[in-house]
């Protein structure tokens, strides 16, 4: 039987599944009008809290979907940076402001 590493190593898996993407062309963007269209949203940093192992779950299945939507050849974007949580984050950045006698209303847009 084979005995199981310790700890992950990614770098072999990663550039052999990279070299093999690549080869297929999944790496390069395509806007198809005849194609279905797929859109997620990935969030920001998460500012209210440490990081635990929902968020982590949470990304590897916008992840996934992702990569499975680009592989059947739709026209994908996973746009980075949308806030899932606005309320949430506003209130936390607005606290973090105030500790230094600053307002939100005093940063513009």
């Amino acid at each position: 039987m084979t005995e199981l590493a310790k700890s992950f190593e990614p770098a072999d898996i990663e550039s052999r599944w990279s070299a093999a993407w690549a080869q297929r062309g999944w790496f390069e963007p395509t806007l198809d009008p005849a194609r279905p269209s797929f859109c997620i949203q990935l969030p920001p940093p998460n500012v209210t809290g440490t990081l635990h192992m929902g968020h982590a779950f949470n990304q590897t299945v916008m992840d996934a979907l992702t990569r499975y939507h680009r592989m059947l050849g739709d026209n994908t974007l996973w746009v980075p940076g949308t806030d899932h949580a606005g309320i949430a984050t506003q209130i936390v950045v607005e606290r973090q402001l105030q500790a230094q006698g600053i307002s939100r209303h005093d940063l513009g847009r």
